[in-house]
């Protein structure tokens, strides 16, 4: 009898165990688990080789910048919606766009469209001076916050319309345009550098666009290259 009370204490035990006790380091470690997959078959399998953009990937906690309802799918291969009709882009458009960027560590980088604050934070794992730019106010005050939360309070943000730019802190080694414009707006050409790099997707609005690799020769050399077709939510303007 003595040993059937013994066992049943030790269940009960378990189980109050697994359900009270903090599941952070484990969810930690599933998420860092999930994360290096995401590195090893979505990105470096498919040519990204750059170790500094592979180590940012593997460094920033992708499943902190996407909504709690959908967490669980937050190292998938494919974009996911974070609120007032944006989205937080796919693992490998990320590191295609920022390979595509060429940043060096002293660089200065413009992105338009914070959204959900990923891809801004990936660009302060390879530059300290990264600029970014969202228009939705509840969405930039969301992203804002958790931004110094969570370690990132050395990115420069702002609410405004990313199509002007930010003329206060140009001329920019990189600038990055997370949404679609259906032209590129010669704002952001003027504040490139000259040799610069944007990465911009550019097409019609809610179809397929083409992603854009714009090198700043001259002021009057512009050169532009495809990179491949994208699909992207659209540049919201005032």
């Amino acid at each position: 009898m003595t040993s059937i009370f013994v066992r049943y204490f030790i269940k009960l035990f378990i189980i109050c165990f697994l359900v009270f006790y903090p599941q952070t380091s484990f969810c930690k470690k599933t998420y860092e688990e999930k994360r290096e997959s995401m590195v090893q078959w979505q990105i470096k399998d498919r040519g990204i080789d750059d170790k500094t953009i592979l180590d940012a990937m593997s460094t920033v906690p992708r499943h902190l910048f996407v909504p709690k309802l959908y967490r669980s799918a937050a190292y998938s291969d494919r974009p996911l919606p974070i609120g007032y009709g944006q989205t937080i882009s796919q693992p490998y458009i990320v590191a295609l766009m920022t390979e595509f960027l060429k940043l060096e560590k002293d660089d200065k980088v413009l992105e338009v469209g914070t959204g959900s604050g990923y891809q801004a934070s990936i660009l302060s794992e390879i530059t300290d001076s990264v600029y970014t730019i969202e228009i939705v106010e509840k969405l930039y005050d969301r992203t804002d916050k958790m931004l110094k939360t969570s370690g990132y309070e050395k990115i420069h943000t702002k609410c405004a319309d990313g199509y002007f730019g930010w003329e206060e802190f140009a001329p920019f080694e990189a600038i990055i345009v997370t949404c679609a414009a259906e032209f590129v707006p010669p704002p952001l050409i003027a504040q490139l550098k000259i040799g610069g790099r944007m990465c911009i997707p550019v097409g019609p609005l809610f179809s397929v666009q083409n992603l854009l690799l714009i090198t700043k020769k001259s002021e009057t050399d512009i050169e532009t290259k495809v990179i491949t077709s994208v699909r992207f939510v659209p540049l919201v303007r005032e």
